[in-house]
């Protein structure tokens, strides 16, 4: 329950390590046990149970004997034997649930094949740990790319070191046995270790490296589930869930285990339907199941040569139609024995601001046209042309520069002046001379 960033040695109650939720170095709610025994204090005379459970990298959990009776607490990192050296974990539980634990994994708990604990992990054993996890991120890399060169149809998922350092596991998944040998000797030789291969099903792995699932939480073989039953499509069918593989499939490709959690329910409740192939005889013809609600017990019938109406019936009318079949009689027709579904209202909602349209986003928004500005019309243009006939004693820059003043109608040209149309031809348009009694010629 604790990594080295949130360990504690005094109370068992981690600090936390203020990470949001994931643990800083190796997910530390992996699997864990709650101690629930741990304010309780044990009898006079009773000794502590002397086996402790230490986790290592991704959930793998062992149970090693405290020889040297050493104070440990839930969180403490600690040095225990290994083949060669010695390795460092975590201590996840101690006490009278470490025995609970032992029987459900099946272990011995006086056995004399248990390991021991060797002592506290000092900071040096702890740095030398800490710079091997390090390595263990670029190592994998470099190993699938000489898997690739070696054409071995395998995947190498994970890579753990052991805590001193001096050997390493490559966990791989593979459908068929493979030769890699070779693969070894390049290991060897690339990362100057000692290397292990270890063979895990494609459901360990998911379980190794974690993930979230299509619920929204964290994939239950990595937090809980620590027995993989089989899992059948006869599960789905029971459920009556669509048999597609891509939504009844987990991340680790293979069917999720969550389809036998509510199966019993589901075959409890079946017991008191009839066969989904049952034929009903009746006078209007024999009508076939189309469609069953188990925990309503309902079941949906529809005649043979009328598959577009279906009539709902309750599993006591369909047992005493059945009934009637075996005594060799027909009932009238399903209409006598069908329920009324009412249906249900329409919740209608004021959509103002468009919140249920999924596209609403997508659509751009309509650019602002430029304002066009008011071209001049004919008439002034006809005015500033014949400027100097109206004033010849000024200069023409003066005039243009003065503001003519509104005068009604008269400059502002014929209504009659229309642009021209397109479709007929040009035809040039006559001057306009404006005399000096200001008639128009």
């Amino acid at each position: 329950m604790a990594c080295t960033s949130c360990s504690t040695s005094d109370g068992g109650a981690p600090k936390g390590c203020k990470n949001n939720g994931t643990c800083g170095t190796d997910s530390c709610n992996k699997l864990t046990v709650f101690d629930w025994l741990s304010n309780m204090s044990l009898p006079n005379g009773e000794a502590p149970f002397d086996c402790v459970e230490v986790r290592f990298k991704n959930g793998r959990k062992e149970f090693y004997r405290n020889t040297e009776k050493l104070t440990l607490s839930m969180g403490d990192i600690v040095a225990t034997v290994a083949s060669p050296g010695h390795d460092i974990g975590i201590v996840t539980l101690t006490g009278e649930l470490v025995k609970i634990q032992m029987k459900k994994k099946g272990v011995n708990p006086n056995g004399t094949d248990i390991p021991k604990i060797y002592r506290k992990a000092s900071q040096k054993d702890i740095d030398i740990w800490s710079a091997a996890r390090d390595k263990e991120e670029p190592m994998k890399v470099r190993a699938r790319e000489l898997a690739i060169q070696h054409k071995l149809e395998m995947k190498i998922s994970d890579i753990e070191f052991q805590g001193d350092g001096s050997k390493a596991t490559f966990y791989y998944t593979a459908n068929d046995r493979v030769d890699f040998r070779m693969l070894i000797k390049d290991f060897a030789k690339e990362f100057s270790t000692r290397v292990e291969m270890k063979q895990v099903g494609f459901r360990q792995e998911a379980a190794r490296l974690g993930g979230i699932g299509s619920c929204g939480r964290e994939l239950c073989c990595s937090t809980w589930l620590t027995d993989f039953r089989s899992v059948n499509t006869s599960a789905a069918r029971y459920q009556q869930l669509s048999l597609n593989p891509q939504k009844l499939a987990g991340q680790c490709g293979k069917l999720k285990c969550c389809l036998n959690y509510e199966l019993d329910t589901y075959m409890d409740a079946l017991k008191h339907f009839p066969n989904f192939d049952t034929k009903l005889v009746t006078e209007k013809g024999d009508a076939i199941c189309q469609k069953q609600d188990i925990f309503k017990g309902l079941m949906w019938f529809a005649y043979t040569n009328n598959f577009a109406n279906w009539h709902v019936l309750k599993i006591e009318q369909v047992h005493e139609i059945i009934a009637e079949n075996k005594l060799k009689n027909k009932v009238s027709s399903l209409e006598d024995y069908a329920i009324e579904v009412v249906a249900e209202p329409e919740k209608n909602f004021n959509n103002a601001m468009g919140q249920e349209s999924l596209t609403r986003f997508d659509q751009p928004k309509a650019k602002k046209r430029p304002s066009k500005k008011r071209k001049p019309n004919a008439g002034a243009t006809a005015n500033v042309a014949t400027a100097p006939a109206i004033a010849p004693n000024k200069p023409a820059a003066q005039n243009g520069n003065k503001k003519r003043p509104h005068n009604n109608n008269k400059n502002r040209g014929n209504a009659n002046d229309k642009k021209p149309n397109p479709n007929t031809p040009n035809e040039p348009r006559k001057p306009i001379i404006i005399t000096k009694n200001g008639d128009k010629k």
